[in-house]
Formats: structure tokens, C-alpha cells, sequence
């Protein structure tokens, strides 16, 4: 039986076992990227976006302009000083452009809708100031749209100021915005004919400039509440409050800016949610002062272009290999730290974009995109480690012990597939008159026999750190030092081979108790290099040791029967024991195909035996044939009928009778005994 055997299907599949993980992590990061592409077109998708714009907008805002704006704000001290209510007369506004027409104002816009008449002297107050201030002072009103829905469809209303303003010659210009669904204004106008874009014109043509205006696709904040030079707009009624000359050469913006429940209510306040209430800052944010932001965007360039969507889908897209790659190749912390490098690259890059080129790149598809992908192949990887951990488990928890298994497990790469040279000490075990016991034994008998001896013997394997190689028929193959390094493998299998011969006397009595014949185990073992690993086909393969070795570690088992011993081990085996394990020094001998002798070694308890031995066989190789024979005597006094002393004196004997000069050696081939 070979351990790590599995079916053919499963052990088919494990040279392609990367190749699978490949496929896998490309489908599963493909289905992340669909599945992240999918709900970048959801309504949260995009809030999170704006959102993120927002923060950037906060951070890269210069809080000031460089346009000459001035707000006058219909704000709650001008409520407060004028005592009126809104709408405010029109004579009023009528004084205003007075002033600034005198001052020598640039431009103005009413951000007002005159749609409809009031008294006709009001009305033909601010028809003669529009008149008045001619093409000096261009004039901008603002126009509307409004929404009508009805049962069928939903109308759009265009509302313009009295005609006799437009033919008094000012303009007029749609000063609506599209607010998101938080409210908040991000994206310029989609109208043509704005009221900001008609104010920059009319104020790029006062200066007798060419109005080549900036177009942008999101509005460029300059800053939160407050930026633009805002004043009252009492204070331009009121001769003193402002000093004289104020509005010479300056852009005039007229327009509530309520902050209070009361203005709300009474001024039908023109309020939107500012980008700055993300970060902290104060959430409300004038109609307008949106103006202004839009005029100064329009006459600087300060809006922002965006950036084109075929771009960041060749982006996300692009992630896929290359976290593919990343997750293939690298360990999994180094796979999420680029992840995590990509991510915080893309949201520089973002930031470089809006804050030096005025481009507006959402990094949120790329950045979860990359997210979503390295996830993706992580939890691929993750549950290929977990199948590979429970077939490893099960292959090997049979075979070496528990703490190994769970070892393997957690350092897969100590278990190098393929094969390396490797020293490690090998141990053959088999059962002497297992032949004639089980003639007597039915098949079913023989079995149980055989599974009590293996249940006897692999425990004690396992315990000491060796490794179970294969049961053949009686016998076992173990060697330690390996799958794992373990600097004391020889000592490790000595102590499991006394072990084991001592677990062996309870089944011996078991057998001897159903009155069947006894039998007896003999244990070889043998230290050297050895090529261990996976071999074999892709159908069918074992976990084993081949070399040398491995048949010299077997040929010591059988030579037990030379010696009459129970363990027998080699000479490289011994030079790896400490002081502490006592073995006896048997002979020396040649093993079938090498030509350099191996001194053979078996654990004895007896220092008089041991000490007798080694002089035994010093005095034999110096042809001391005397004291070799008082030596093997000594032996033979202690341990009657001793085989391996037994032999050694003949080989005394043969060797002293050969005639002079004739060729001798102390070692004897080990298939002659």
C-alpha cells in the first residue's frame, strides 16, 4: 500500500493544480470587476463619488479669486435696515445701478427674475436705469425654467423678464443649476445661454476683450461661504457705507443669501448644499455665490474637464493582470500591499489631475476595482489552501505524525514536490515465521493480525518524528528526516526501533495465548543521502526514498537472521548516536554491488558484551588471532551459543589456517550469511 495515493482524477489534477488556480482567480476577479462595473451605475455608487469629489473640491479650493466679483447680498441686516419685505421695489434696484453706472462698474447681473409687472412706476424706474447704463454697464438678468407635470408628461416652462427690460437693453440668462441628489451643485449648467456665462461675456466685452471663454464640465469651487467680496446689499443704497469708487471696474452680483428661518421663509431663499459641508464646512451655500464661482470658472479656466470613462474602464480592466500576476507570484501581504499601493497611487493621481490640470478623474471604479479583484483571488487562493490542507491532511495524517501533518500544512514549501537529496536514517522491519503463522490463519485472521501489528508499530513511528514510507505485505518502511529537517533523525529511529521491539512482546503473548506459533520482528537501519518526494506518474504516485540507501538499510534487515538480532544498524547510522545509546560492534561486512566493508551495530545493554566485542573485532582485523578468540570467548561466556560470536570464531579459524601470504579480509560479504 503507497501512502499519499489518492484517485486518478485527483492526483491528475495536481501538477495542473496552478494552472487551475489561474483560471480560477481570472474568472472569479473577472466576475468581481462585472459585478463592480455593474454597481458603478447605481445611484449610491455615484453619491460616494460625489462625495469624493467634495473632498478633493475642500482640499485643492484657493479661497480666493482673481476675478474683481463683488456679491451685493439681500441678506438679513438689509431686511432689517430696509424694512421692506420681497420683493423689493424696483425703483430700488433702479438707484443701485445708478451708483454703479456712476462708479464705473464692469458689469452687473440681478440674480432676480422679473417675469412679472409690478406698478408701472416701478417698473419704468428700472427700465430707464437699463437704459441709462447703456453699453457701459451691460446688464444681466436672470431668466428661469420651471417644471410642469402633468398626467401625461412633464413640461418645461421657459420664464423671462418683462420685455421692456430686454428692450431697454439688458440680457437675460437661465440661472438655474442642476443640483445632485444631495442637493449639492457640482456640475455646470447645461444651458446654453447661463446667466454666468451671459454675465463673463457681457464683462469680457466691456473691457474690450474677445469673450473666449473657459467651458468646463464640473465647477471649480473657490473656497466655501464667504470667499467673493460679499456685502449687504443696503450698503450700496446708503451714500457712505461704502467708500466712493468701490465698484469701479468690478464684476456686480445681486442675490439673496439667507442664512436664518426667517429669510428662508420670507425671501423664497435661493440655497443649495455647499460640497464643503462633507469636510466639516458650513453646509449652505447662496445661489448666488454659485454665480459668482460660475463666472469666475467661465473667465479663469478654474472649472474642471472630465476625464473620459474610456479611460478609467481600460484602467480597471487593466488591473486584472496585473493583480492576477501580483497574487500568483507574491506572498498574500505583499499581493495586498500593492493593492494598497494601487489604490493610494489612483487617488494621487486623482488629486494631481484635479488640482494641476483641472481634470476630474473618479478614482472610485479602479480603486474598489482593485480592491474587488485582489480580493477575489485571495479567497480563491484562500479556499485552494484550505483543499489542499485537507488533502494534505488526509494523505498524510496517516503516514507521519500530527504536529508534522499540521506543519506541512502551514509551510507547504517545506514539502518540496518532485524530490531532493536529503540524509535521512531508514528503517525495514519484517516478520520472522509470519509465513508459517499465517497458514494457520484464515485470510480475515491474517489481516487482523497484521492491522494490531501496524496499529502497534506506526504510533510509535509517528511519536518519535519518522515517517511512515509503505506497508509491504509483513513489513514496514519508515524513514526519519523527512518531510521535515530533523538534526537527530538517526537517535529518533533507534529509540523507535527499541520501541517497537519491546511493543512487540504483548503480541507475541497474544499470539502464544490462541496457541499459535510466535514470531518475531527484524529491524534494519541505515543513515545516508537519499532522493525522497513525490514519484511516480501523474495517475499514480508515492511519497518515498530511493538510492542506495534505502537497499542497504533493507539488506540489514534480513542480515538479522545472520546475527540472531533483533535490530541491526549501520556503521553511518552509529556515528550519529550520542554517547548515551550502547551498541554492540557485531562485524564488518559487504553489501552485494559495493566493495567498501560496513561495520554493523545492534543496541546491547551488557558493557562487558559491548566492550569484549569491539576488542574481538580489533584483534581479528590486526590478525591477533588469539586475542580475538580470548575475547569472543569472553563474549561466549556471557552469552552462551551467541550467533554472532559464533561465527566470528570460525572466521578466526578459517582465517588461521590460510597459508602464508595468502589474500584475506576481515569483512564478509553480507549475501553470505
Amino acid at each position: 500500500m503507497s501512502w499519499m495515493r489518492a484517485t486518478a482524477s485527483d492526483l491528475a489534477a495536481v501538477p495542473h493544480a496552478r494552472q487551475r488556480q489561474r483560471w480560477l482567480s481570472l474568472a472569479a476577479g473577472a466576475l468581481a470587476l462585472l459585478l463592480v462595473l455593474a454597481a458603478s451605475v447605481s445611484r449610491p455608487w455615484h453619491a460616494l463619488e460625489f462625495k469624493t469629489f467634495d473632498v478633493l473640491t475642500a482640499l485643492a479650493a484657493p479661497h480666493h479669486t482673481a476675478v474683481p466679483v463683488v456679491i451685493l447680498a439681500i441678506d438679513e441686516p438689509t431686511f432689517q435696515e430696509l424694512q421692506q419685505t420681497w420683493p423689493f421695489p424696483r425703483s430700488m434696484h433702479a438707484a443701485l445701478l445708478e451708483r454703479l453706472r456712476t462708479e464705473g462698474a464692469l458689469a452687473v447681473g440681478l440674480d432676480v427674475v422679473f417675469a412679472d409687472p409690478s406698478t408701472e412706476a416701478e417698473d419704468a424706474a428700472l427700465d430707464r436705469a437699463i437704459a441709462q447704463a447703456g453699453r457701459g454697464l451691460p446688464v444681466v438678468l436672470a431668466s428661469a425654467r420651471e417644471k410642469i407635470d402633468s398626467a401625461n408628461a412633464a413640461l418645461w416652462t421657459e420664464i423671462q423678464p418683462l420685455q421692456r427690460f430686454l428692450d431697454a437693453g439688458a440680457d437675460a440668462g437661465d440661472a438655474g443649476v442642476e443640483p445632485d441628489d444631495d442637493f449639492v451643485v457640482r456640475r455646470a449648467p447645461a444651458a446654453r445661454e447661463g446667466f454666468a456665462l451671459r454675465l463673463a461675456q457681457r464683462a469680457a466685452e466691456a473691457r474690450g476683450q474677445a469673450p473666449a471663454l473657459h467651458p468646463f464640465d464640473w465647477i471649480g469651487y473657490r473656497g466655501p461661504r464667504g470667499t467673493f467680496d460679499t456685502r449687504s446689499y443696503y450698503q450700496a443704497l446708503e451714500p457712505g457705507l461704502l467708500p466712493a469708487g468701490f465698484f469701479k471696474g468690478k464684476i456686480v452680483l445681486v442675490g439673496r443669501s439667507a442664512r436664518t428661518a426667517t429669510e428662508l421663509s420670507h425671501s423664497q431663499a435661493d440655497l443649495f448644499n455647499s460640497p464643503f459641508g462633507t469636510v466639516g464646512g458650513e453646509r449652505l451655500f447662496p445661489g448666488v455665490e454659485l454665480q459668482a464661482t460660475l463666472l469666475d470658472n467661465y473667465l479663469t479656466g478654474g472649472g474642471l474637464r472630465s476625464v473620459s470613462d474610456a479611460w478609467t474602464l481600460a484602467i480597471t480592466m487593466l488591473l486584472l493582470p496585473v493583480l492576477l500576476w501580483a497574487n500568483r507570484r507574491l506572498h498574500p501581504a505583499g499581493a495586498g500591499a500593492l493593492t494598497a499601493a494601487l489604490v493610494v497611487a489612483m487617488g494621487a493621481v486623482s488629486w494631481w489631475l484635479f488640482v494641476s490640470l483641472r481634470l476630474w478623474w473618479p478614482p472610485l471604479l479602479p480603486a474598489v476595482g482593485a480592491v474587488a479583484v485582489y480580493g477575489a483571488a485571495a479567497l480563491v487562493g484562500y479556499a485552494i489552501v484550505r483543499q489542499r490542507a485537507r488533502q494534505t491532511r488526509a494523505m498524510f495524517a496517516q503516514y507521519v505524525p500530527p504536529a508534522v501533518v499540521s506543519r506541512l500544512i502551514a509551510q507547504p514549501e517545506l514539502m518540496r514536490l518532485g524530490g531532493e537529496a536529503r540524509e535521512v536514517t531508514l528503517m525495514f522491519t519484517d516478520l520472522a515465521n509470519f509465513t508459517t503463522l499465517s497458514e494457520q490463519l484464515s485470510a480475515e485472521q491474517t489481516v487482523e493480525v497484521l492491522t494490531g501489528y501496524f496499529n502497534a508499530m506506526t504510533p510509535i513511528v509517528h511519536a518519535t518524528g519518522g515517517t511512515v514510507d509503505k506497508f509491504i505485505g509483513d513489513a514496514v518502511m519508515a524513514f526519519w528526516g523527512a518531510p521535515l529537517d530533523d538534526p537527530q533523525h538517526a537517535e529518533h529511529a533507534v529509540a523507535a526501533a527499541i520501541a517497537m521491539q519491546q511493543a512487540m512482546a504483548a503480541l507475541v503473548a497474544d499470539l502464544q495465548a490462541r496457541g499459535l506459533p510466535p514470531i518475531h520482528m527484524r529491524i534494519g537501519l541505515h543513515t545516508g543521502r537519499v532522493v525522497v518526494g513525490n514519484v511516480g506518474s501523474d495517475q499514480r504516485f508515492s511519497y518515498t526514498a530511493i538510492g542506495d540507501a534505502v537497499n542497504l538499510a533493507a539488506r540489514l534487515e534480513g542480515a538479522n537472521k545472520a546475527f540472531a538480532t533483533g535490530i541491526l544498524l549501520s556503521e553511518a547510522t552509529a556515528a550519529q548516536l550520542p554517547p548515551t545509546v550502547a551498541l554492540r560492534a557485531l562485524d564488518d561486512v559487504i553489501v552485494k554491488g559495493k566493495t567498501e566493508p560496513v561495520r554493523v551495530f545492534t543496541p546491547c545493554d551488557d558493557a562487558l558484551v559491548r566492550e569484549a566485542s569491539s576488542a574481538a573485532l580489533a584483534a581479528f582485523h590486526a590478525r591477533d588471532w588469539h586475542g580475538a578468540e580470548a575475547q569472543l570467548a569472553r563474549v561466549l561466556g556471557r552469552l552462551p551459543g551467541d550467533l554472532a560470536a559464533t561465527r566470528l570464531m570460525a572466521r578466526v579459524d578459517e582465517a588461521r589456517a590460510l597459508p602464508p601470504g595468502a589474500p584475506w579480509q576481515p569483512a564478509v560479504a553480507l549475501d553470505k550469511l
